[in-house]
């Protein structure tokens, strides 16, 4: 696939069959994502893999319990009280991997390099025909200390970015984008 098709073909896929992941494609996509650039060749990231099914759903579950707890009527998360109140919403769209980016402690642009990271594994999954959909609403409970530690993650590591992989169930359409704003140009 070319790497244009790959930028403009990608989508935010919210649902997926029951179909698993294999443990080759998985790596795959996490060797992908380490020939991300980086600052200073610092290569700050490290994964956490995560193929269970009954552990996705429990974490969905308090995931929302988490937000819902949060959530401030200002937020601009609040439009989502709706969705996150329904039993049967899966944070995780029932994909069956979720991939962890985390920031290893000391690094020089740590957290946009890990985001480098996740567009790589992200072009990359979409390129073997499997989807994806970063998953911002884990990223505060993910980054408790308890959650950390159960997850392995070393207390001064930084849980970036939560991304789900599996096997698309259906189309997603395009989104409309806006026209880039330009602020200068000379």
């Amino acid at each position: 696939m070319d790497v244009m098709d790959a930028i403009y073909g990608r989508r935010s896929v919210r649902g997926y069959t029951d179909q698993p992941v294999d443990k080759a494609t998985v790596e795959g996509l996490v060797k992908a994502a380490t020939y991300a650039p980086s600052s200073m060749n610092e290569q700050p990231w490290a994964f956490v893999v995560i193929q269970d099914p009954k552990r996705l759903a429990a974490f969905s579950d308090r995931i929302k319990a988490y937000v819902l707890k949060r959530l401030k009527p200002d937020s601009p998360l609040a439009k989502y009280r709706d969705m996150l109140v329904n039993p049967d919403y899966h944070v995780f769209h029932r994909a069956r991997t979720l991939i962890i980016i985390c920031k290893r402690p000391n690094t020089y642009n740590g957290e946009e390099d890990c985001s480098l990271a996740a567009q790589n594994l992200m072009l990359a999954a979409h390129a073997m025909g499997l989807g994806t959909c970063p998953i911002g609403f884990a990223r505060p409970w993910l980054a408790q200390a308890r959650i950390k530690r159960s997850l392995s993650i070393p207390g001064d590591y930084i849980p970036v970015f939560p991304v789900v992989v599996g096997y698309p169930g259906g189309e997603t359409p395009p989104v409309q984008r806006r026209p880039p704003e330009i602020l200068l140009w000379e």
